[in-house]
Order: structure tokens, then sequence, then C-alpha cells
């Protein structure tokens, strides 16, 4: 048994005095914010640096239309598949040593992707990128949590993490433009070698190291079969109905599939003696309006930056520097809605008073994409609408993020960082094959009617169908299919901020105890400490947080 010594610490025969809840914060936590941000960092703009960089890639590896959206999917099937499990061993195995070893792999996995001269071997690579994500994402994210536990000092490392999240994908998209027109598509992933090696040596000087000594729960195998089976099916299946269509027997198959495994998850995950997912994590009303908020406003997100995209570089012709300029307005607004506005306020007003204007003018920037015409309008549509979303999702990361990991027990907090990033992966998954399906089948409709009647037309005057009037009506077709997706996107934030409104029901967070709680009687706070003397009992202080 433990006797207790000096305030704020528990001393063991084996062991000495092991701190508990330090009341001095750590003096080098700004530097840990700063390596935790460069990770998280190249961890989300690596799901869209390869974007613009595609093409390119595909002539130079002989890639077929049909296989190419395989440098996108392999990344984001084994991110959003393994996320949780990424996160559960982040708990048990220390969240410091293993976001050091997804740094070190991604790295690894990075250089052999920029040497790929198969399309084979890119693919791998590109999965095995995304399988050390899903180890890196959800420790830099328990880092934070446990990192910043004083009231102000939370909310602004989550303002600076929410922009990155947020802005992560657009800088993604700037990055993936000038690295692929000035250097070559490869330096794509060569980039992510000296950014690995240098958070990897910051996490060495400025992270704590809470490897846990004496017994722990063993990982639960089961739960990682269900649950990682689960997620891999269904964010397979999103990728596959793009170029299937929705009502493909595959397609249907593994969403039916993947909805039963994780139904089967559910079941074990509350018979499991140490479950992958404790279900008293998504039970808290206000966490689960938080995972929620987050999964349909990065479907509405996502959506958006690949109809601009398409739209800058096929229908405006935009070089691929000049298309990821374009995205920089965003990532602009994204930042000062994060640091600005979400982390000053996030201490006097409840999270949904952010969440919900947020949503509110996220939908109206994207409502804005709606009347975009073939001609060019960055100044008169892109530009305002860029604004509206960027400071609206500003509003919405910082706060979902706080309200996701407050009042969690630091032996959950990479599981809850893992169910966090795993709403926006699979949020993301889900946006892109959704929206992009509702764009290309209104797309071929409006298409193929107006070709018909413009070929119709032009014989009725004893003449034929010039190559330029084609041109135009497949360009109004394209930006036809653009506008209805994107009206969907912006139904789909609102429903965001409804949720975030009704769900997410917690008053503002005060400066509180060591671990970050919300204030006194908001929902969570009483169920983290009951659990953290629960685990204290059980596994000993050994295995109490660093």
């Amino acid at each position: 048994m433990s006797s207790t010594g000096s305030a704020g610490s528990t001393s063991s025969p084996d062991t000495g005095p092991i701190p508990i809840s330090p009341s001095a914060p750590d003096p080098r936590r700004w530097w840990a914010l700063v390596v935790i941000a460069i990770a998280q960092l190249m961890v989300v703009l690596d799901a869209t640096i390869v974007n613009i960089a595609l093409p390119s890639a595909q002539r130079d590896l002989h890639m077929s239309d049909g296989n190419r959206q395989w440098v996108i999917t392999a990344y984001t099937l084994a991110f959003g598949g393994l996320l949780l499990l990424g996160g559960r061993i982040a708990d048990l195995a220390g969240r410091k040593r293993t976001f050091m070893t997804g740094l070190v792999g991604f790295a690894a996995a990075s250089a052999l992707g920029g040497a790929a001269h198969t399309s084979g071997l890119l693919f791998m690579a590109r999965a095995l990128q995304g399988a050390f994500a899903a180890l890196l994402a959800p420790s830099a994210l328990s880092l934070l949590t446990t990192t910043f536990t004083v009231g102000k000092e939370r909310a602004k490392a989550f303002g600076i993490y929410g922009a990155i999240a947020g802005g992560g994908a657009a800088i993604g998209l700037i990055a993936g433009g000038l690295l692929t027109e000035y250097l070559d598509w490869r330096w794509c992933l060569y980039v992510n070698v000296p950014i690995a090696l240098a958070a990897l040596l910051g996490a060495g000087a400025f992270l704590h190291d809470d490897r846990r000594r004496g017994e722990r729960p063993r990982l639960d195998i089961r739960g990682v079969i269900l649950g990682c089976g689960g997620l891999v099916s269904i964010v397979y299946a999103c990728s596959e109905a793009e170029p299937r269509g929705w009502g493909d027997p595959l397609v249907l198959g593994l969403l039916c599939g993947g909805v039963a495994l994780l139904a089967a998850f559910a079941w074990w995950q509350s018979r499991a003696p140490s479950p992958l997912l404790p279900l008293q994590i998504v039970r808290d009303r206000n966490r689960s309006g938080a995972f929620l908020t987050m999964g349909l406003a990065v479907i509405a997100m996502f959506g958006m930056f690949l109809f601009m995209t398409y739209y800058l570089q096929v229908v405006l012709g935009y070089s691929p520097v000049k298309t990821g300029l374009a995205f920089l307005p965003v990532t602009a607004a994204i930042i000062v809605g994060s640091t600005q506005i979400s982390a000053r306020l996030l201490n006097h007003v409840p999270p949904r008073a952010l969440m919900v204007p947020g949503a509110v003018l996220a939908a109206g920037g994207l409502f804005l994409l709606t009347f975009l015409p073939v001609e060019p309008a960055y100044a008169s549509h892109v530009l305002p609408a860029e604004l509206l979303v960027g400071l609206g999702m500003g509003l919405i990361f910082m706060p979902v993020m706080a309200t996701a990991t407050a009042g969690v027990a630091p032996h959950d907090s990479g599981v809850t960082s893992a169910t966090v990033n795993t709403a926006q992966q699979v949020g993301g998954s889900i946006g892109t094959a959704l929206l992009n399906t509702i764009a290309t089948s209104t797309s071929a409709a409006y298409i193929t009617a107006h070709l018909k009647t413009a070929a119709a037309t032009a014989a009725a005057t004893g003449g034929a169908l010039t190559p330029a009037a084609r041109d135009t009506v497949v360009k109004t077709g394209v930006v036809h299919g653009f506008h209805v997706a994107i009206a969907w996107g912006s139904g789909i934030m609102l429903l965001a901020g409804l949720v975030g409104g009704i769900m997410v029901t917690a008053g503002p967070p005060k400066q509180a105890g060591p671990l970050g709680d919300v204030e006194a009687g908001a929902p969570g706070t009483e169920t983290a400490e009951a659990e953290e003397r629960h685990h204290m009992r059980a596994y000993g202080p050994e295995d109490g947080p660093p």
C-alpha cells in the first residue's frame, strides 16, 4: 500500500514519490505545445498534400484512373480504421513512447513513399503512413490534454490545436501546390522526414515520459478486431462509393457489415474486462455531442476543399501553386477563429455558444458557393465563402475538442483523443465520398440532357454542335453538380450546429482542478474523478498520471 507524502504526490516503497497532481505547471509546456502542434500538422496536412500532386504521380508511375484513388484512400483507410487501437496503445504503453514511435514510423513510411517507383509500393507506403498516424494523432491530443490543465492556458492551447486541425487540410493543398510545381511530387512525401525529425528531437526534450510500471490491463484483442474491422469496412465502403456508386452490392455489403461489426463491438465493450473504448466515454451527453458535431462539420468542410480544388484547376484553369494559394484565406480565417475568438471566449461562455454560431457562419459560406458561375468569380464568391467557412470552423473545432477531452481520467485520455480523431477522419471520408457522388451524378445527368438539347438545336438550324459549345455545356454541368453537392454540405453543417446546440449542455469551463475539469456540477467531472480513484485502487500508484 502507498502512503501519502508531500502535497500532490504519492509514495511507494518500490518507486518513491510519484507526482499525482502537481500544483505548479510544467515550465516547458509551451515548447511541448510546439512539438505537439508540429506533429499534428504533419498528420492533418498529409491527408490533402498529395491531392494536387496526384496527376503528376499518376503520370510518373503509370497508374490507371481506377487505381489512382488509392493514393488517398490507403492513407485514410488505415488512419480511420486504426485510430481506436492507437489511442488505447497510447494509454497502455505511454503517451510519449507512442508519440515518438509514431513519428519514427511516419517518417520512414514517408521516405518509402517518396522513393516509390511502382504504384503498389506507393499505396503500401501511404497505408503505413496512415497506420503510424493512427498512433501519432491520439497520443498528441492526449499529451495536450494532460499537459495543459489550467483554464485560460488550456483554452489557448486548444485554440492553437483547433486551428491546426481545421487549417491543416488547406495548408496541405498550399504546400502540395508549391512542392509539385517547383520541386517534384515526391517532395510532398519527403517533406515529412525533416518535420518528423524536428518533432522527435523536441519530444525527447520537452515531453513528459509517462511510461507506466507495474501491472497493467491487457489489450482488448476482440475489441480491436470488431472495432477496427467495423471502421475499416465503413471507410472502405465510402471510398468505393465514389467509383462504384452507393447502390453497388459491394458498397452496401461493406456498409452493412461495418455497422454489424460496430454493433457487436458496442455489445462486447459493455462486457470486456479491459475494454478498448470504455462506454462511459461515449455515454456522456456533452462528449458524444462533441463527437457528432465534429463528424458532421468535417463532412461539409472536406466537400468544400474537394470541389474548390476542381473548380479552380479544371474550370478556371489555375496552376497548382495558384490553386494552393487560393486556399490561404480559409486557413487564416480558421486560425483567427480558433486563437483569437474561441480561445478568448471559451472560459466565459458555454461551448455551444461558439459551436452554433460557427456552424451558421460556415453554412452561410457554403451556401454562397451554390451561386458559383462558370466564369472566374474568386473575389465575389470564393473569397467571401472561404472567410465565412474558416471563421465558422475556427469557432467549432476548438470548443469541440476541449469539450470532448474535458473531465477524462488520464488513463483514458488516449482513447478519448482517438475517438475525436476518428470522428474527424471518418467524417472526412464519408463527406468526400457522399458529396462527390452527389456532384458527379448530378453533373452527368445535367450534361447528358443539355448536350442532347444543344445537339438537337444545332441540327435544327442545319449545323453541328461545336467543340466550344460542348465545352461550355460540360463546364456548366460540372459547376451545377458542385452547386447541388455544396447545398447538401450547407445543410449538413446546419445539422452539426443543431446537434451541438441540443446535446452539448456544459457550462463554460473555469480554472479548476489539475485535470482541467469543467466547473463544479458540469457533466463529466465527477465521472472522471471517480474513474481516476478506481484506476488508482485497481492498478496502484505506478499507473497514475505522470
